[in-house]
């Protein structure tokens, strides 16, 4: 077989620094959203969905094959952080937090993971960021060391 095939979706979360509320306003959260969608679409990863509250976001993906998901985060990370503290003057202490989670996503549970991301503001009114982040880790396997995980 001559040509490569890759189908690789990833759900990746991380939070602003500290989980500073800085994405309260919702248009900018939304354009935000859409920058870093952009992002994901130029590293030939195009997203599914992007979503979030004011101190973390969500991003469903499939991951380019010929890309790891730590540059793709890199990636994500530096170019909007870049654009948020360019475009909105108000957010020139603006930081993502140096970490972050990315759990591969089985094609079946796609739809579902989906829709969860797009309900984050319902959800959160009922879990905080470092309770959402402590559950999927667990649902994934992947146990964290408290003392490493909340910059």
């Amino acid at each position: 077989m001559s040509q490569s095939l890759a189908q690789i979706y990833i759900h990746i979360v991380f939070s602003t620094k500290n989980r500073q509320p800085f994405l309260k306003d919702r248009a900018f959260r939304e354009r935000t959203h859409a920058y870093l969608k952009g992002i994901c679409e130029n590293q030939g990863s195009p997203s599914l969905r992007v979503g979030g509250v004011e101190d973390h976001v969500h991003i469903l993906c499939r991951l380019s094959k010929t890309l790891d998901v730590s540059t793709l985060i890199r990636e994500l990370k530096r170019d909007s952080s870049k654009w948020i503290k360019e475009t909105n003057a108000l957010l020139a202490d603006f930081y993502w937090q140096q970490g972050y989670g990315a759990f591969s996503v089985s094609p079946s549970h796609v739809p579902g993971l989906d829709e969860y991301i797009g309900n984050q503001d319902d959800h959160h009114r009922h879990e905080s960021y470092q309770d959402e982040f402590r559950r999927l880790c667990k649902k994934y396997g992947i146990e964290i060391d408290e003392r490493y995980v909340w910059d």
